[in-house]
């Protein structure tokens, strides 16, 4: 069967959106819209792995959907849209429950950077929304998928489900008339160098929405002073001083 050049992607509505964000993944959302199908969600299911206040959830999700729009996504290219509001993500995402593995789930880094210690009294949803994941692209074959490294594991972990549901069902997708494979293996694609901000606290980490504390994070709807002031509490210069940079010479 041969599959529509199709990118899929989504952010997750837990925070007010940062530097990272933009850097890391909306920006390049833009220029897949004149080579591909693109299809980007704001994929509010993920976010509820862990509590959300649902006042905040509203608004983060309004707040992506418009910022992605402000970044240069035209809503004429790309379909963009709330996960939520697609019954047959969690429908598939089930399916695909029952044909992943525990072994599969359980080697997923970035499950046990957020459970740490804390492993078993975490969500069920936050040890399996791989599968999730899985079904947000799969659901529409999308063919492509910009990602940064952190979730390189769970775009192999797509691979394996759509590559064992294909070998698995591969006489009854025959005998529907389909040639080949019925879920695309979905690929990495490359669209420029993904751009992985470091936390101003702590350089071994990503930025993150959730990080404890505001002063690790520039926020996009941040003001001029307040990025120069969070910038400057935890910048650490290795440029000359004859040179000098612009956080030395911040406020």
């Amino acid at each position: 069967m041969a599959f529509t050049p199709r990118v899929f992607s989504g952010i997750k509505p837990s925070g007010d959106l940062h530097l990272g964000n933009y850097l890391g993944a909306i920006r390049r959302f833009v220029p897949l819209q004149d080579t591909h199908e693109t299809i980007y969600c704001v994929v509010d299911m993920h976010a509820i792995t862990v509590w959300q206040e649902p006042e905040d959830l509203k608004r983060w999700t309004y707040e992506i959907a418009a910022a992605y729009i402000v970044a240069g996504v035209d809503p004429k290219k790309s379909i963009i849209f709330n996960q939520s509001r697609v019954m047959e993500h969690a429908e598939l995402s089930w399916i695909f429950n029952c044909v992943a593995r525990m072994g599969w789930m359980a080697r997923m880094t970035q499950f046990k950077d957020k459970a740490g210690e804390n492993s078993e009294n975490v969500s069920l949803g936050l040890f399996a929304y791989p599968s999730l994941m899985a079904a947000d692209i799969l659901l529409y074959k999308a063919t492509g998928v910009p990602v940064g490294e952190d979730q390189k594991q769970h775009l192999e972990l797509t691979r394996d489900i759509a590559k064992k549901f294909n070998h698995d069902f591969k006489k009854q997708i025959k005998s529907l008339g389909h040639k080949g494979d019925f879920f695309p293996i979905t690929e990495t694609l490359a669209t420029g160098p993904a751009m992985r901000v470091k936390s101003l606290k702590d350089g071994s980490k990503k930025m993150s929405k959730s990080d404890a504390s505001d002063l690790s994070t520039i926020y996009m709807m941040d003001d001029a002073a307040t990025i120069a002031k969070n910038q400057a509490r935890h910048h650490r210069c290795r440029v000359p001083a004859q040179r000098g940079c612009w956080s030395c010479r911040a406020p």
